[in-house]
């Protein structure tokens, strides 16, 4: 069965038995096949060579078993048609030994889903395991290449995919600690790729025993098409074969992600990839705190690591995707969890390049060395450090902890210490304000503080009650004890707040600050202009008199304990890039020589250097440029269209793709192109620069080969097209030899 199939020693096993038939005869290869073949003789309908010494075989993956095994020459007779087995393969008789060897190696994996659908006892499983058997059957049948139909569409299922949204996940919660720390977050997160890709469904059915309540025809869909694309094709390599991360989305990992999560910290905890006992400690120790933070983003209805469009500075790192076939043994499992500390620079290099190049025009080489200076504490020149570094550090160290707290029925000692402690620090604190009031407010069950406790004792906190109708929540006390101030912990307490209230879904809050403390509200984030409209919040804050109503619009998006060190990083690589740029343009050009030979004018733009400072045509001069450049593009750009139109490799991109024939075409590639847009668009005159239409044309390329896999026709007239397209680009003079 697949779970067995699928295990390095027995994919061993499956390609020593290719690389066996492989080495057959021309004949034996040629019975081979013959046996899965149909008769090429014309008028006769025989669809399958038939042996006759086996009859009343009641099933036809039986049959297929039998006849496979059973010893034939070219010479026996069909029981079917009489005819010779050498009539059913005389269509290979000029056929290369490429094509005879990839008949063989799906005629293998036919046998292999002969034992699945043997061996199987879920029916939604065997079902599939039959689909994919009579699949790889036609295809040997017509010598073609497998594709899979139906509704199950083509991958991925979903955007983005479980791989980038745990690069996401990596960027937003752990891009801005330092190198050591985030670089065992990014082992953690390379291990749960791997498992993920290694590990096996549940069966539909059996999830649905187990007292499971999600949609059951959803799940079983995505099963099905894991059968088909993930797990199937590791051991029938007719198959396209894609990691589970690479396809699925959101929606397969929230369905799975409990019994993976056990499933995972089980393996670890028995040591059943014997796993060094340093690394194994450094795996159990976070990994579980891993685990919970991704579960929480999981199910976070506005988490950002689930938007197509997330990216964040100053940190981004891509995850490699391990390939479930790549037959690692537990052993070189457990190696290839960890990185180096010179891997991971490189991956966060790698991954920034990639995001900035599609943005500017900063080579990558540059933007590497960047990232490489901002990533070394020793090279950091740029703006000092937040207000509330030393109080992030003390928490990163265990010395300060925060804690939301009320009082309730079941409060513990502790908590009712802690309110105690914290109305004294409000007291000493808030002169202006009655104790009793005081008191009252923080003991109050609907009132919430969040308590900053150093070595045991409150030193600060924030008073604070949510109306979740109104969708606000009232500020009532903010302090820090006098003599813990300037240390940045209001700063801190404040942002700790904020994503306290993103978890729980509320972005507003107001306040009434005194003349004392509109500076403190002011450095966080509050204005004096209310987004909250007025009826929303009259009648449910309580008024100051003297004081100033102040509000605060919270980002979701925005990570706030550590926004001030993602924004000195962003800093840091702003100013090195402006002083790369300046070392660019200081640079001494050659000097203009065409005036010798008699030449009068010449364009700004060609001389040399002058385009690198950033220059640009004045707004008349512009306009008649574009008006040129248009005209003079026309007839090349056309010519160009033209040609490819009529390339033999066009066909695929010659009108847009059907909606109806793709369905999940437009969910996946979001800025279409093809060759009948763009000789519309040449010929009403739209590009007024080679940049772009060069630009819309590569677009036809890259969507092809985003949307299709690298062993397709399309994919395949993607690459021929695009060679094409700029050697034409050549002939034309519109790109430099």
């Amino acid at each position: 069965i697949p779970s067995e199939l699928a295990r390095p020693a027995n994919l061993q096993k499956i390609q020593q038995r290719k690389l066996q038939v492989k080495n057959y005869p021309r004949t034996k290869k040629l019975e081979k096949i013959g046996v899965y073949s149909s008769c090429k003789d014309e008028n006769c309908k025989c669809n399958g060579w038939k042996n006759p010494n086996i009859n009343n075989i009641y099933s036809c993956v039986i049959s297929t078993y039998c006849i496979s095994t059973a010893p034939v020459t070219l010479q026996d007779v069909c029981h079917a048609c009489n005819h010779p087995l050498s009539n059913h393969v005389k269509h290979l008789d000029t056929a290369k030994e490429d094509e005879i060897n990839r008949l063989l190696s799906m005629i293998v994996d036919v046998e292999n889903l002969v034992i699945c659908v043997q061996k199987e006892e879920d029916t939604d499983t065997k079902q599939v395991y039959f689909y994919l058997y009579r699949l790889l059957r036609k295809c040997i049948l017509q010598t073609s290449r497998p594709v899979i139909e139906g509704p199950l569409g083509s991958p991925p299922f979903s955007q983005p995919s479980i791989n980038k949204a745990v690069t996401n996940f990596i960027i937003y919660k752990f891009g801005h600690l330092p190198q050591k720390e985030f670089q065992i977050m990014h082992e953690l997160a390379k291990t749960f790729i791997y498992c993920l890709n290694q590990e096996t469904l549940e069966a539909p059915t059996a999830r649905s025993a187990r007292g499971q309540t999600d949609d059951f025809n959803e799940y079983k869909m995505n099963y099905t098409r894991w059968l088909c694309y993930c797990r199937v094709p590791k051991f029938c390599e007719s198959l396209v074969h894609h990691a589970t991360v690479d396809v699925f989305g959101r929606l397969l990992l929230k369905s799975i992600f409990p019994l993976l999560r056990r499933r995972i910290l089980d393996d670890f905890r028995s040591d059943k990839f014997h796993v060094p006992p340093d690394k194994r400690t450094l795996i159990l120790s976070h990994f579980p705190k891993f685990l919970s933070m991704l579960e929480e983003e999981l199910n976070a209805s506005n988490s950002p690591i689930w938007d197509v469009d997330f990216s964040q500075m100053p940190a981004h790192m891509p995850l490699p995707s391990p390939r479930s076939n790549d037959s690692l043994s537990g052993k070189r499992r457990a190696d290839s969890i960890i990185l180096s500390s010179e891997d991971s620079k490189r991956a966060r290099s790698s991954a920034l390049s990639d995001t900035e190049h599609s943005q500017g025009d900063i080579s990558l080489e540059v933007i590497n060395e960047v990232v490489n200076m901002i990533t070394d504490p020793a090279q950091m020149l740029g703006p000092e450090v937040g207000l509330d570094e030393a109080a992030r550090q003390e928490e990163r160290q265990g010395l300060i902890e925060f804690h939301v707290v009320a009082n309730c029925a079941d409060a513990s000692r502790q908590i009712l210490t802690w309110l105690v402690e914290i109305q004294n620090v409000f007291a000493r604190q808030l002169p202006r304000m009655p104790r009793d009031y005081i008191a009252r407010l923080v003991f109050d069950t609907r009132h919430r503080t969040l308590a900053l406790v150093k070595e045991g004792r409150v030193i600060g906190g924030i008073c604070f009650r949510m109306f979740p109708t109104q969708r606000f929540t009232e500020i009532v006390f903010c302090a820090v004890t006098s003599n813990e101030q300037v240390k940045g912990y209001g700063t801190h307490l404040m942002n700790h707040l904020k994503e306290y209230h993103i978890k729980q879904v509320m972005y507003h809050f107001l306040t009434y600050a005194d003349e004392y403390a509109i500076g403190y509200f002011k450095k966080q984030g509050f204005s004096k202009e209310i987004k909250v409209q007025r009826s929303g919040y009259v009648g449910y804050i309580k008024d100051y008199e003297g004081a100033t109503l102040m509000g605060c619009e919270l980002n979701p998006r925005i990570p706030y304990t550590e926004f001030s060190n993602i924004i000195r990083k962003q800093k840091e690589i702003v100013k090195k890039l402006i002083e790369k740029k300046q070392q660019q343009i200081s640079q001494v050009m050659p000097g203009l020589t065409c005036f010798k030979d008699g030449v009068r004018l010449i364009p700004i733009e060609s001389i040399p250097g002058i385009m690198n400072t950033g220059w640009k045509s004045n707004n008349e001069n512009s306009r008649k440029e574009i008006v040129d450049s248009v005209d003079s593009l026309f007839t090349p750009l056309k010519a160009i269209v033209q040609s490819m139109r009529s390339h033999s490799s066009a066909w695929p991109f010659l009108e847009p793709v059907k909606k109806s024939e793709v369905p999940n075409y437009y969910d996946i590639i979001k800025s279409p192109m093809d060759l009948k847009t763009l000789n519309e668009q040449v010929r009403s005159k739209q590009y007024s620069s080679r940049a772009q239409f060069v630009t819309d044309a590569q677009k036809i390329f890259d969507n092809c080969r985003t949307f299709n896999p690298p062993e397709s026709d399309y994919f395949k007239c993607a690459t021929t097209m695009e060679n094409f397209f700029y050697n034409k680009l050549r002939d034309h003079g519109l790109v430099d030899s």
